[in-house]
C-alpha cells in the first residue's frame, strides 16, 4: 500500500474521471509471468494515471489489472485466477476479487467481483475491457492480443 493517502471523495472523483490513452503506442498483452504498465491521462490532461496488467507465472488464468493515480495510489485493482484475499477485519474473499481505494486503508479492502460489471471473469481479454470500462478508460490503449489470452 502507498503511504500517500487521499480523502475518500478525492479518490472517488479520480476513479470516476474519464481517462484516455496517453499515446498511440501498441502494447502486447503480457505472457505468463509478464507485466506491462500503460500511461493514461485525464480528459483535461491535469491528472496522470497508469494501467497495470500482470500475469501469473504458471496459471494461465491468474493475474491482476490495476488502475493507479499519482504513480503509486492504487484506485482499483482486480485480482483473478484462484487467489484469495483477507480484509483488515479478517473477512476472507475467495477467488476473484475487486479492490477499490478506501480512505485510511488504501487498497487493502476487497469485495467479490460484481458479476454485473464482469460477466465472464474467465475470459481475460474481455475482462480487461470490462475493467477499463469500470475504471472509465474511454480511449483505450492499443493492445495486441497475445497467444495465451
Amino acid at each position: 500500500m502507498s503511504e500517500i493517502m487521499l480523502a475518500q471523495a478525492e479518490a472517488d472523483e479520480l476513479i470516476k474521471l474519464e481517462k484516455y490513452r496517453e499515446n498511440d503506442d501498441f502494447y502486447e498483452y503480457p505472457s505468463l509471468g509478464g507485466k506491462i504498465t500503460i500511461p493514461l491521462i485525464s480528459a483535461d490532461k491535469r491528472e496522470a494515471f497508469l494501467l497495470d496488467i500482470s500475469r501469473g507465472r504458471i496459471d494461465l488464468l491468474k493475474g491482476t489489472y490495476q488502475n493507479r493515480a499519482r504513480q503509486s495510489i492504487a484506485l482499483v485493482r482486480l485480482d483473478f485466477g484462484g487467489v484469495r484475499h483477507r480484509n483488515p477485519d479478517d473477512e476472507e474473499i475467495q477467488g476473484a476479487h475487486l479492490h477499490s481505494y478506501k480512505a485510511g486503508y488504501g487498497d487493502r479492502w476487497a469485495k467479490p467481483v460484481p458479476e454485473s460489471d464482469f460477466p465472464n471473469i474467465g475470459d481475460l481479454w474481455q475482462t480487461l475491457f470490462d475493467f477499463m470500462r469500470f475504471c472509465h478508460i474511454t480511449r483505450t490503449p492499443n493492445l495486441v492480443r497475445g497467444l495465451f489470452v
